[in-house]
């Protein structure tokens, strides 16, 4: 490139012609330039050798071409301080000749009246006497003219001649811009091109993805995107790396039959049974079929017939100003947020929702062995995402003493309890019990940071699952989610983070990785990664998968240290058997983009059920109106509740105020059917059932409910 076309580069362009190249170990390259440092990394060393000589000779080129341009020749780059110090200097002197031009024109139009009435004087004289002295000041006048006129002339030529010495460079910049449209255009048609194909590609061979175990994904990409320090344009810009995220082992697939090969140079650190991973009996064996032949079963099942759909979602713009006007003099918290943002779920709802996948958990009863069980509960741990990869839309915000059942008992063997026992901050707690030998619970606060092109959504609190005939208890806790493009674009949600899964009873792990999208990296997008290991950090199982499709798992057979990773970390090499589903993702029904992309379960979370209790949220009013697509009386029903909240909110800190002069203790809001209490494994203090809903379901007394809508 020619310093011209380095000042209309993209952002995070490094300048050859003054980089630093450097090699890091046998695959690393590192290429800096002042503030920024860039790493890369190539498959082999080979490769790396080829790209340092490829940069070095486009370094040289571009030290050569530099040093070669002249000073007229328009490709002074202005990045450096000398060019805009040039530059401003011609702009100041232009500016100040256009002052000039306008001060000469109001003096020639100033002269120019007063010579016209010199003249209009001189025509009307009838007396010789007084001809001398008019026509004296008539020629004052009309040198003043003429060199008024001279000054204006002079000017105009200094103008034309700096607008043509620089006209030059301003047409070979726009020439420039122009041209590197064009091939913008180009490389987009080309990738847009190159984009169908891997597509259609990969919908061709859709085993690519499941045998995909035995690449390394630290050797993905020849030229990796950049890693560097970004300069104080790029301080908003958020980059995610897919060389720093790579995985700290790599997996290997393994022949069954001869998995102990006499010429391995992999020392064996561990090593599995692979006649263990081909019982016809297994329960892994029965995962294969888990998703779509249950639910098979399950209709032959006697049971409620549930509904399949729900009204489609009305085609409502959003007036951006009905919203603005109703912020004008306003507190911020008395804002209200139209429904027009929201799905007709609350987030009771949505948290019951975790358990669409429930089976996951009554085939991990079975195991026998906890390291097995381990991997249905991580497997069940990613399924929980898997609706989310669609649904944008914002819950309803639960009211403080909500609550939402999920009674299925009868037909699946477990029944749900959630309540909203916070609302500053918002914080629900959740109890299942399975009558199929587990029980799970939950306290979940949300915590949010919105950075203007994108929102993270922070899940706190701890996920607890114990195993009744074992006795095995499992804690995990939830990754972030990120919701781009608030602002502008298309909204999409990305999960990114890690779960650390541990067994308290066995002391098992399980390491999940998700890893975040990355527009430069290869790798499949959505990918969850992760190895089961035991008490002794024996490692026995690595899943891998997406978190909005399927989970699989192989079963190790070999491990071995490999080579040493940029980091310094050294990297393990699993050998594996082949990998089995224990999770795969059930079809969206019909029409599901219509209806809010909501799955078979999510469609009846609201359907009107008997016997529920009052403060219930199939029976909030405006979410019962949202459904049904009465937006406009939704969103008058939504401020009325939430204003109903806030007054009752003002007694409670009235009542707390009263009892701090008179020297009481204030409880606060106690919730109905949880209690706070210090958990015996984590520590922490956590909200738990206490029990009593299910029995004042039986006998419908609901006396104890707040009243709440």
């Amino acid at each position: 490139r020619t310093q011209a076309e380095m000042a209309h580069t993209c952002r995070g362009t490094i300048n050859l012609s003054t980089a630093h190249i450097d090699t890091e170990d046998s695959c690393n390259i590192v290429l800096s330039n002042g503030g920024r440092t860039y790493h890369l990394k190539a498959n082999s060393e080979v490769e790396r050798q080829r790209w340092v000589t490829a940069l070095e000779l486009a370094k040289a080129k571009a030290i050569r071409m530099r040093n070669n341009q002249s000073d007229d020749s328009g490709d002074e780059e202005p990045a450096s301080q000398s060019d805009k110090s040039e530059l401003h200097g011609t702009l100041k002197t232009l500016s100040s000749k256009l002052e000039d031009l306008s001060t000469c024109n109001d003096l020639i139009a100033k002269h120019g009246a007063a010579l016209q009435r010199s003249l209009s004087e001189l025509e009307n004289l009838k007396l010789p006497a007084e001809s001398g002295e008019k026509i004296k000041a008539v020629n004052e006048r009309a040198t003043l003219f003429r060199i008024t006129s001279n000054a204006m002339i002079n000017a105009c030529r200094d103008f034309l001649d700096l607008a043509e010495t620089h006209s030059r460079k301003w047409q070979r910049a726009l020439q420039y811009e122009r041209e590197q449209r064009i091939r913008l255009e180009e490389t987009i048609e080309q990738l847009a091109k190159q984009h169908n194909s891997l597509e259609r590609a990969c919908r061709g061979a859709p085993g690519l993805s499941s045998s995909s175990t035995g690449v390394t994904s630290t050797a993905k990409g020849s030229v990796p995107s950049a890693k560097g320090e970004a300069s104080d344009e790029d301080e908003e810009t958020e980059y995610f790396d897919a060389m720093e995220d790579a995985p700290a082992f790599i997996t290997v697939t393994a022949d069954p039959k001869h998995h102990r090969r006499s010429g391995s140079n992999l020392s064996g650190a561990s090593e599995g049974h692979p006649e263990d991973w081909n019982l016809e009996d297994s329960v892994f064996e029965s995962s294969n079929q888990s998703s779509y032949n249950e639910s098979t079963c399950k209709d032959l099942l006697p049971k409620k017939r549930r509904r399949t759909r729900i009204p489609d979602k009305p085609n409502y713009s959003l007036n951006l100003w009905s919203i603005m006007k109703n912020c004008i003099g306003k507190e911020l918290s008395k804002i209200p947020m139209p429904v027009n943002f929201n799905e007709p779920l609350s987030m009771l709802q949505r948290l019951t929702e975790d358990l669409e996948y429930h089976e996951l958990l009554d085939k991990a009863v079975k195991c026998e062995s906890s390291t097995e069980q381990m991997c249905f509960v991580a497997a069940f741990s990613v399924s929980s995402y898997s609706t989310t990869v669609h649904r944008t839309a914002k819950p309803f915000n639960p009211l403080l003493g909500e609550t939402y059942e999920l009674d299925r008992l009868e037909e699946f063997g477990f029944r749900s309890l959630c309540e909203q026992v916070s609302h500053h901050p918002p914080a629900a707690a959740h109890h299942v019990y399975s009558k199929r030998g587990w029980t799970l619970w939950q306290e979940i606060t949300i915590a949010s940071k919105f950075r203007g092109k994108y929102l993270s959504i922070m899940p706190l609190g701890a996920i607890h699952l114990e195993f009744h005939s074992s006795g095995n208890h499992y804690v995990w806790r939830k990754v972030t989610s990120t919701v781009h493009n608030i602002i502008v674009g298309k909204l999409w949600i990305d999960q990114s983070g890690e779960i650390e899964i541990v067994n308290h009873k066995s002391k098992d792990k399980c390491q999940l990785k998700f890893t975040p999208y990355s527009y430069f990296s290869r790798d499949v997008p959505r990918k969850v990664t992760g190895v089961v290991s035991d008490a002794d950090g024996k490692a026995h199982y690595v899943m891998s998968g997406t978190w909005d499709e399927k989970m699989e798992c192989s079963k190790i057979v070999h491990s071995s240290h490999g080579s040493t990773s940029t980091e310094g970390k050294q990297k393990t090499v699993y050998q594996t058997l082949s990998p089995k589903v224990l999770w795969k993702k059930y079809p969206l029904p019909e029409n599901a983009e219509n209806m809010y992309f909501f799955s078979d379960l999510a469609l009846t979370l609201n359907e009107p059920e008997e016997r529920v209790a009052p403060t219930d949220s199939r029976l909030r009013p405006d979410q019962r109106l949202m459904e049904s697509g009465r937006w406009d009386e939704a969103n008058v029903e939504k401020q009325r509740l939430e204003e109903k909240q806030r007054a009752v909110r003002r007694r409670r800190e009235a009542e707390a105020v009263e009892a701090l002069e008179e020297g009481k203790d204030y409880e606060g809001y106690i919730p109905l059917w949880f209690e706070r209490k210090v958990d015996t494994v984590t520590g922490e203090l956590i909200c738990a059932y206490k029990g009593g809903y299910w029995e004042a379901k039986d006998k419908q007394d609901w006396s104890s409910c707040p009243d709440i809508f």
